[in-house]
């Protein structure tokens, strides 16, 4: 049996060649055909399933412990600028003194307090990426929860401290309603709690 003719095998290359060039150009002329606004949206749930699986490992290692293959994190594994800072109730302060915004939700489900420390990753694609990694001790008290000046605040302790919207409207509480909070230990000035439960 002889072997097929130098130029028989070039012409097979080349045809082969031209097939993929074709594939290729129609998957990218349907990748580009996805509206921005699907694209947009399919980020934004992306976020927010990572945001959300942060804020279940940080609740699963405040039941279990902290177990190494748990507090791995999809933020570790994102590149982008690294920052720490320290959670004020509402947002989060660089070692520069800049603001940075932390999601309502993932506040209130992993119960973030005052003075919790944070690591933010900014993706290179713009995302923020949060984790809580230092805890500060924590107390729990019970409340009454009030609304004024556009707020909602617990009464406990003869004092009032300011709470997430997010959180009363994921517990559905109402103002007069008993509510466990959570403080920090060690700063009696603190001015936002986070809420535990409704009673």
């Amino acid at each position: 049996m002889t072997a097929p003719p130098a130029d028989a095998i070039l012409t097979s290359v080349v045809a082969l060649d031209k097939q993929t060039d074709q594939r290729k150009l129609r998957e990218t002329s349907t990748m580009s055909e996805l509206p921005e606004k699907q694209v947009k949206r399919l980020r934004s749930l992306i976020q927010e399933a990572e945001t959300n699986l942060a804020a279940a490992k940080e609740l699963l290692i405040s039941l279990l412990g902290d177990d190494p293959v748990l507090t791995k994190s999809s933020a570790d594994e994102v590149a982008g600028k690294v920052i720490e800072g320290v959670f004020n109730g509402q947002i989060m302060i660089g070692p520069d003194g800049k603001e940075y915004p932390v999601p309502a939700n993932y506040a209130s489900k992993s119960k973030l307090i005052e003075g919790d420390i944070l690591k933010l990753t900014i993706a290179d694609d713009g995302g923020f990426i949060y984790k809580q990694i230092g805890p500060v001790a924590r107390r729990q008290i019970i409340g009454t929860l009030v609304q004024h000046d556009g707020a909602y605040y617990v009464e406990a302790g003869g004092r009032e401290y300011r709470v997430l919207l997010a959180s009363v409207t994921y517990f559905k509480a109402h103002a007069g309603d008993q509510i466990s909070i959570i403080v920090p230990e060690d700063n009696r000035e603190a001015e936002w709690a986070a809420i535990e439960a409704g009673l």
